[in-house]
């Protein structure tokens, strides 16, 4: 089976910055994979290359087996692009604009699809009302359902969920969990690593325009040893050989990582000796934001 996005050896630069750098990787069709990194990594460049807007200097990009370059037009009708940024025209209202969408792809008598879409994204009752009078949350919805509209097997979804409400993030990742059952194939960036933990079976780390972590969710999360406990005190403050170690939380609880659970059983004795009890303690393992800061930081 072909995959559903192919990146092979890509190279962009703008000017002094080096944007991609040798950037390889292989999306497989019904995939949910994430894309994450600092800002200014280069995700927004590779999904540019993606969709056909910005040229690499070398390597070569497919969307569903479509070159982006030589077979431009299957290569844009398999590929759904979200947007970071709202972009909408402001002289029509929902429906008008979907309808104008649809004809950017050929499609005639859509209705059917567009009022299903316009009914999982919460925009029906709103069909009807011009884009500049919607709010910012309709606005990236709308978004959302302008890359929909053509059914594309390839979603890309750029930051979605950037500054909206939990509502809306909910019922999104419920449609798009939805469209992923049905075998879309989901790219997804955000900044919200609980996302991308949750939702995402492979990702991909990008830093400085390089791959530097490629791999399933489940054996990322194996790649740091780090542990963290919650401690909430009484009697006292804790012992200064581990006052530097352990961050005061906002709640009153101290928070302290340890790596072996021997340093734990270190820090229980010094608590006790310093005289101080332990009314509430919570282990809590590693998640991929741990792991994206440890990556980040050796890379």
């Amino acid at each position: 089976m072909i995959p559903a996005i192919r990146a092979v050896g890509l190279h962009k630069r703008f000017g002094s910055l080096q944007a991609l750098d040798d950037v390889s990787l292989d999306i497989q069709q019904g995939e949910f994979f994430g894309l994450l990194g600092p800002n200014g990594a280069g995700k927004t460049t590779l999904i540019s290359i993606l969709a056909g807007l910005t040229r690499a200097d070398s390597g070569r990009a497919e969307i569903m087996g479509h070159d982006v370059l030589r077979d431009y037009r299957q290569a844009r009708r398999a590929l759904g692009v979200v947007p970071q940024e709202l972009v909408y025209d402001p002289f029509f209202n929902v429906r008008e604009t979907l309808r104008i969408q649809s004809g950017y792809f050929g499609l005639r008598h859509n209705e059917p699809w567009i009022d299903e879409v316009l009914h999982h994204l919460d925009l029906a009752r709103h069909a009807d009302k011009g884009t500049q009078s919607l709010s910012g949350g309709m606005k990236r919805r709308l978004l959302v359902a302008q890359a929909l509209v053509h059914k594309p097997p390839v979603i890309v979804l750029d930051e979605p969920t950037a500054g909206v409400d939990v509502d809306l993030r909910r019922s999104l990742w419920e449609f798009i969990a939805r469209l992923n059952c049905e075998g879309h194939t989901i790219l997804l960036t955000t900044h919200y690593l609980e996302e991308a933990e949750a939702l995402c079976k492979r990702i991909a780390m990008l830093k400085a325009g390089r791959v530097v972590a490629l791999d399933a969710t489940r054996n990322l999360l194996r790649l740091t040893n780090e542990h963290c406990v919650s401690l909430r005190l009484a009697g006292g403050e804790p012992p200064p050989a581990w006052a530097m170690r352990m961050q005061a939380g906002n709640d009153g609880s101290w928070r302290v990582s340890f790596s072996d659970y021997a340093e734990l059983e270190s820090l229980l004795a010094a608590l006790r000796e310093g005289g101080l009890r332990v009314t509430e303690m919570q282990l809590q393992e590693p998640d991929l934001e741990d792991v994206f800061t440890d990556i980040m930081k050796r890379s």
